[in-house]
């Protein structure tokens, strides 16, 4: 029967120590890897070493030894596995670290980036211009992170006006870029908002593998609507920021650029108010004066031209006023001698000269023989008129 041993938890990490310690195989070994995860605590740097399958946690007590190195570089490690039995943690102690080449990850980043450039995906001329008045943003994103809070925050704070509309995604791991592209698409055609922003927060090279993939490059470059590309820190570039129709340095800078600050557009108004009063109350004063100098030459000219015509008006009425005269003298003289010819005609002066008219029934008689037998005739004098009969009429 195999004994059983019980062991306290100290007990055990110490003999993990032991074997490592006493192993000498396992002492000064090189080991080739791609970095990623660097971070620093005092005078530690943490890191870890990758291949295709497997990590390896790595601390490294001289910081200077990594000032050359980056995230996604290919390295040779040279150190010994310690094992810290306080807090039961393994790590790979490094003493000294070489470059080797890039990593597998960034050369597929570096294949990628050179064939879209190739394809024209990063031309100028195919970016779609920001609108200068967005309502509405539509933000691809996780909804757990801080990215979409620090994009309200900033947003909000700048003009509260704005509609933000998020599209929840994963935004690294699994089906990540799946997720992502699923969001750019429901933007393109959905017609509430004005502009989409594809965001993250900052990670190492490897966090940020959904976004340095094809299928995402493609939708973005695809995508109806304007995209700014918002993923990682101000250092960080992804395949998605050289598609995109706009770069932005991190979530917050993107909320910035996107919104106009309200405070700021009503201090430019009243600004642009107050100067275009001013030019007004000038172009006024101005004009007033234009036309009251105007006003005085016209009248000044008139006075002008009054003046040099009025003898000249003088003159033709003068001259008007003889013709008129001669008119009515000629006229007045016509008139005597058409008076004095209708005079001459009036019966009754042809009858003051001792002629008389004879009238019978209302009819002029001319001749004795005109008067009727028997009836009594008028004879017209120029003061009077008196009836008679004929003698001659009589006796017969």
């Amino acid at each position: 029967m195999t004994q059983v041993y019980t062991l306290t938890v100290s007990k055990f990490n110490n003999i993990i120590k032991d074997i490592f310690n006493s192993e000498e195989l396992l002492h000064n070994i090189k080991i080739v890897g791609e970095v990623f995860g660097i971070s620093s605590s005092k005078n530690s740097i943490y890191f870890s070493l990758k291949d295709e399958k497997s990590t390896l946690p790595c601390v490294c007590f001289y910081g200077g030894l990594l000032s050359d190195i980056s995230e996604g570089d290919m390295v040779v490690a040279t150190g010994s596995p310690n094992f810290y039995a306080k807090a039961g943690k393994f790590s790979f102690v490094v003493n000294k670290i070489e470059p080797l080449g890039l990593g597998l990850l960034y050369q597929k980043f570096q294949e990628l980036k050179m064939k879209l450039e190739k394809e024209g995906l990063f031309e100028q001329t195919h970016k779609k211009p920001i609108p200068q008045d967005i309502k509405r943003i539509g933000v691809v994103t996780s909804k757990d992170g801080a990215v979409i809070q620090d994009i309200k925050n900033v947003t909000w704070r700048r003009n509260k006006g704005i509609d933000i509309v998020l599209y929840d995604c994963k935004v690294q791991g699994n089906d990540a870029e799946k997720e992502i592209v699923a969001g750019i698409n429901f933007f393109s055609n959905y017609e509430g908002v004005d502009v989409v922003v594809v965001a993250r927060g900052g990670g190492s090279l490897e966090d940020l593998a959904a976004y340095n993939t094809e299928l995402v490059a493609r939708a973005t470059y695809d995508c109806q609507k304007p995209i700014v590309s918002a993923v990682g820190h101000e250092t960080d570039f992804t395949i998605i920021d050289f598609v995109s129709d706009m770069r932005a340095p991190t979530p917050s800078a993107a909320a910035e650029l996107l919104s106009k600050d309200t405070k700021l557009s009503l201090d430019t108004l009243k600004k642009d108010v107050a100067r275009l009063s001013r030019s007004l109350d000038i172009y006024l004063a101005d004009k007033s004066m234009q036309l009251n100098a105007d006003n005085q030459s016209l009248l000044d000219c008139f006075e002008t031209v009054v003046k040099e015509n009025k003898l000249s008006l003088n003159k033709m009425v003068s001259k008007l006023s003889n013709k008129l005269h001669e008119f009515l003298v000629s006229e007045d003289y016509d008139l005597k001698l058409k008076l004095a010819h209708l005079n001459k005609l009036n019966p009754l002066d042809i009858l003051a000269l001792g002629y008389a008219k004879i009238e019978q029934n209302g009819k002029s008689i001319a001749k004795l023989s005109e008067l009727n037998n028997n009836e009594a005739f008028e004879i017209n004098f120029v003061d009077g008129a008196v009836t008679a009969v004929s003698k001659e009429q009589l006796n017969k």
